[in-house]
């Protein structure tokens, strides 16, 4: 009488596992990596975006130079030159975007061998820092409305009030400098959260929606400000241009690399914008505040039906983004020399701030990280002229952000897969 039960040995594996321990087959670190590599997912679409950015500025670069352009007028005849000349173009732009923002190595030789300053070395990071310290606390302002479904475009003015606010007390005020710089960093604070939350108020009470109320207080608090630095009180007693009186020094934030170069401008307002960094990353996931706001982003109507306040949460959200933003105006006033403002002077900072929210996906760290990144073309740009044009900072900004608010324009392009969630963009969801 034979048996007809098979052995272990013998019977067949299941769910692709092997043949002799029946365990499922697990992909290799390599496959998982290919896997995510080629996957839209947040991430790999922030870093595409970001290449794709680049070689577009690369072809532009290209094409506005007329000595490359004149090269590929007669590249089928001799192609190595129009190659060459186009890589050298675009090879010395970025290298001078590097050399500008982050490090030269020839200076850094030099201070080496005792022929150069140590300033000179770290003054491109200096200056990095110094443009991306505002930008870090207007895209911390946009990126908390994001969160809540919210469009704070209106960081603009929140910055701008903020900013006078700050200047005023930093001038009309005779205290001590450990009370006098709080008390005028803490009115810019107020000031921005104040015009924040009328626009947060109006949408709770009335519905009507925070993109329109935000850029009608633009327009006036810009107005407005250029009405106030006319008037006695505020304009400059020693220029006959429209400028302010300068902060005094009690109130002024203190310059970090002030001792190795009076050039170096970077203050500890890049310290403040990191711990505000780091408080929001808290609110945000830990506290419930943070949690009401991630709830009625998500679905307002569910959060109203679970009993949440959604009208209150959308005025404090919007209060506390004007906060921020009023606090980086003042941080911009208080600790960049000559600690006076004129109509120019925050010309783009909150609406740049719309940008880096986007590029950092509304999460504290990646707007601290896309701050760097912003600072860091501003300053790079300026080191490349004359060779490339100054707007080419804003046109890479332009560039990136059009990616990223279209993540299956790069999902299309480079033939990604779409992620098990979908795809996932930040957007306001009260039109």
């Amino acid at each position: 009488m034979s048996n007809n039960v098979e052995s272990p040995d013998t019977q067949p594996a299941e769910n692709g596992g092997s043949e002799t321990d029946g365990s499922p087959k697990r992909p290799t670190f390599g496959q998982t990596f290919f896997r995510y590599l080629t996957e839209a997912n947040g991430v790999m679409v922030t870093v595409y975006s970001l290449l794709l950015a680049f070689f577009i500025g690369a072809i532009l670069i290209i094409v506005s130079d007329p000595t490359v352009r004149g090269t590929w007028s007669y590249f089928f005849t001799q192609p190595s030159d129009a190659l060459t000349a186009s890589w050298s173009a675009v090879a010395s732009a970025y290298t001078d975007l590097f050399k500008g923002s982050v490090i030269d190595f020839a200076d850094l030789g030099a201070f080496l061998r005792g022929e150069q300053d140590l300033s000179q070395v770290v003054y491109p990071m200096s200056e990095t820092l110094t443009y991306a310290t505002p930008l870090i606390f207007t895209g911390l302002a946009v990126g908390l409305a994001f969160k809540a479904g919210l469009f704070n475009i209106g960081a603009q003015g929140q910055f701008v009030i903020g900013m006078l606010s700050a200047l005023v007390v930093g001038f009309a005020l005779n205290l001590p400098l450990i009370l006098h710089l709080p008390l005028a960093l803490l009115a810019g604070a107020l000031a921005g959260g104040l015009l924040g939350a009328v626009p947060g108020y109006l949408k709770a009470k009335t519905g009507a929606h925070e993109v329109i109320s935000s850029i009608m207080l633009n327009n006036i608090v810009g107005f407005f400000l250029v009405w106030a630095i006319g008037t006695p009180l505020i304009h400059s007693l020693t220029s006959s241009q429209l400028v302010s009186k300068s902060a005094d020094e009690s109130a002024r934030l203190p310059q970090l690399l002030s001792w190795l170069g009076p050039q170096l401008r970077v203050s500890a307002g890049i310290l403040l914008g990191l711990v505000v960094a780091a408080v929001m990353w808290w609110l945000l996931e830990k506290s419930t505040f943070g949690y009401r706001i991630r709830a009625v982003g998500s679905n307002s109507h569910a959060s109203e039906t679970a009993g949440m306040n959604v009208g209150r949460t959308f005025t404090t959200t919007m209060g506390v983004g004007g906060l921020l933003a009023g606090l980086g105006g003042a941080v911009l006033v208080l600790g960049l020399d000559p600690y006076r403002i004129d109509p120019g002077t925050a010309v783009e900072y909150g609406f740049d701030g719309i940008t880096v929210a986007l590029l950092g996906r509304a999460h504290p760290g990646g707007i601290v990280a896309a701050a760097l990144l912003f600072g860091a073309l501003k300053s790079g740009t300026l080191y490349m002229q004359p060779a490339v044009p100054t707007e080419m900072s804003t046109l890479l900004q332009a560039i990136i952000v059009l990616f990223i608010a279209a993540p299956a324009l790069v999902k299309t392009l480079l033939h990604l897969r779409t992620p098990a969630g979908g795809l996932t963009t930040l957007e306001a969801r009260g039109w």
